[in-house]
């Protein structure tokens, strides 16, 4: 539970770094690396929308810049009524980074957490490159 604390800190100071000017909709995820190392991400739009980029794959895209390769778990928050999910471009990208058996933790502000997995959130992924 420890971890879990850890990650909704980062991920809800990430809350207030979301660059979101059309939809004012922030999203804070945090993202462990296989070293051990906390990734915090934010949502950031663009008027042009496919140019936008989601709080989770912020925070894995910070980690692959950082040099990692691989991600333990995965925690996404925002100031919902329920549990925030990832949309489905980040469950693929979720997918190509962690095991199929990684936690990946629901969250919002409101003290709502729901756990689940990688193949859980989405099955049948496309996983295999070759």
């Amino acid at each position: 539970m420890a971890e879990q604390q850890e990650l909704l800190t980062v991920a809800t100071a990430m809350l207030d770094k979301a660059y979101t000017p059309y939809s004012h909709f922030h999203v804070g995820a945090a993202a462990v690396g296989a070293s051990g190392k906390i990734y915090g991400g934010c949502n950031i739009e663009n008027a042009s929308f496919g140019a936008t980029n989601c709080a989770e794959r912020t925070a894995i895209f910070s980690g692959i810049a950082a040099g990692e390769t691989h991600f333990t778990a995965l925690l996404v928050t925002g100031n919902t009524d329920g549990p925030i999910a990832p949309c489905g471009i980040c469950r693929q990208v979720i997918a190509e980074f962690f095991d199929a058996d990684a936690p990946i933790y629901l969250t919002n502000q409101k003290g709502a957490f729901t756990a689940t997995t990688v193949a859980a959130i989405l099955p049948g992924a496309f996983t295999d490159l070759n």
